[in-house]
């Protein structure tokens, strides 16, 4: 996007300013947005197996995080056990292995279920792990009316920019709904969706694709829950969103503003909901990884704060700061906890959570708000004259685009158009070397022990039976998340859950 080195008052097509906590909410969801309560401090953590990262998770809990969130590895997200011939060699590496109900047992000892908001970031076997969730707050007597917290179950973001899906779109639509009227009745306090465009980020976009591709999502999974017969207030006031802070200072914080404005419009203008609560873009955001850099590893801090500051600006309601050491490998526990001092010094010395929408009125801010609304509008008109977002994902459109902006930025850090500081300029050698988080490779030793004696404690023919259940369910069409709850009760796992479901929906291939 164009940007001017000047603004005044004629650069902004809208003139007039709502009241924060007013539709169309540009200034923020709440009237009173951090005077009253800062944002939820999140720290997204996970590695090698359950007790490593619940032992993370209790020191970030004494060390004033305000919400969970729980970060699994690759087979846990493409539906493997950790004893499948593919997982070899991936248990534990970029999140924390849960297989079994006994993994996540171990994984929330100790953790007050009624009283932390957890956020669980997985998308194609979502139902799977949120049934998990709910079978240990089951054990331990936590009503499911008092379970907070996020799961991420946004699948058509896999399709465009991450790759970890594992049944074909619609299907995977389907079970996204499942959750939808699940949820409704059974844990009304839950979000169940995060609509998430950081990874789309992540892949290369620019601003404005980023925010037309993720609520163009945001636009198929309500289409697809009105199919179902969901009323809009059933369900969008539990519809969340997730999106990346890069590191253009004021185009973040107007891209924030943008996008609640303009799925606020959308979502009035196509369904007018009764419920205000179905207007509002709640968000959660986190710092790009894309932006940190291996060399001078003490500049990603800066990164990282001025990119928690800008969320901050742009009305987040939960953050999360990556670490300084996370282009080298998984954070160090000293690095997590810098991360999170970084938003509590923003939260309590900055004195900025003290003004509603401090930025507004300004003739930049303004302006690039209305620019990236209209431009990420006029993408989203395309998308749905060339039939939506699946049919968009299975030509690659979206795909192609990303690609490209990706490209045109990487040619422009290459031919030093775009300064990164320590990278291509400011070099210097490197005079010591930032400890590295090891994952002891005994870890998926021990981890393939338990669960194979997990499978064998258990009663096989309860087993076996409900995961006839389970197939039945889904050649039925019937909502799976009640079989799925069951199966992980009967101690079902994780990757034979998600065979049988791939045995009715195939497993999909681009």
């Amino acid at each position: 996007m164009e940007k001017k080195s000047f603004y005044e008052a004629q650069d902004r097509a809208n003139k007039t300013l709502e009241a924060p906590g007013s539709f169309p909410f540009t200034r923020g969801i709440h009237s009173t947005m951090y005077t009253q309560k800062v944002w939820t401090m999140r720290q997204y953590a996970g590695f090698g197996d359950a007790k490593s990262s619940n032992e993370r998770y209790r020191y970030l809990l004494s060390q004033g995080i305000t919400g969970l969130s729980i970060a699994f590895d690759l087979p846990t997200q493409m539906g493997y056990d950790s004893d499948h011939a593919l997982a070899q060699g991936e248990v534990g590496r970029v999140g924390v292995a849960i297989s079994s109900l006994e993994d996540m047992e171990i994984v929330l000892n100790q953790i007050p279920l009624d009283q932390i908001s957890t956020s669980m970031t997985i998308n194609a076997t979502a139902a799977i792990l949120f049934c998990l969730y709910i079978a240990v707050a089951d054990k331990s007597g936590v009503p499911r009316s008092k379970l907070r917290g996020t799961i991420q179950n946004d699948v058509l973001k896999e399709y465009i920019a991450r790759g970890t899906y594992i049944f074909p779109p619609g299907p995977s639509l389907k079970i996204v709904t499942d959750l939808f009227e699940y949820c409704k009745n059974e844990v009304p306090e839950w979000n169940t969706i995060s609509i998430s465009g950081y990874h789309i980020r992540e892949a290369g976009s620019t601003a404005i694709q980023e925010v037309a591709f993720t609520l163009a999502d945001g636009l198929t999974y309500v289409q697809a829950a009105l199919e179902r017969g969901l009323k809009i207030d059933d369900f969008a006031p539990r519809l969340s969103f997730f999106f990346n802070v890069h590191n253009n200072f004021f185009e973040e914080i107007a891209k924030f503003r943008a996008a609640r404005r303009l799925w606020a419009k959308l979502i009035q203008e196509r369904y007018k909901p009764q419920d205000k609560k179905s207007l509002l873009l709640r968000f959660h955001a986190q710092t790009a990884g894309s932006t940190l850099i291996p060399v001078q590893v003490d500049t990603n801090v800066v990164r990282v704060t001025m990119q928690c500051l800008a969320a901050a600006l742009g009305g987040a309601q939960s953050i999360h700061t990556n670490s300084r050491d996370e282009a080298l490998g998984l954070p160090t526990t000293e690095a997590a906890l810098l991360a999170l001092r970084s938003q509590q010094v923003i939260a309590y010395e900055s004195g900025m959570p003290s003004i509603v929408d401090p930025l507004g009125g300004s003739y930049a801010i303004e302006s690039l708000t209305d620019s990236i609304e209209l431009e990420a509008h006029k993408i989203i008109e395309k998308i749905e004259t060339k039939g939506g977002v699946v049919k968009c994902i299975e030509e690659g459109w979206q795909q192609g685009l990303i690609q490209e902006a990706a490209y045109e930025y990487q040619m422009e850090i290459e031919n030093k158009k775009r300064i990164i500081v320590g990278l291509n300029s400011f070099q210097q050698k490197e005079k010591h070397s930032t400890p590295i988080l090891s994952i002891d490779p005994k870890i998926e030793k021990d981890q393939v022990e338990r669960l194979r004696s997990f499978r064998q404690k258990r009663d096989q023919a309860k087993h076996q039976q409900v995961q006839a259940e389970l197939h039945k369910a889904a050649i039925d069409g019937a909502n799976l998340v009640p079989i799925i709850l069951k199966a992980v009760h009967a101690h079902s796992t994780l990757g034979e859950i998600t065979q049988t479901l791939e045995k009715v929906y195939g497993r999909y291939r681009p």
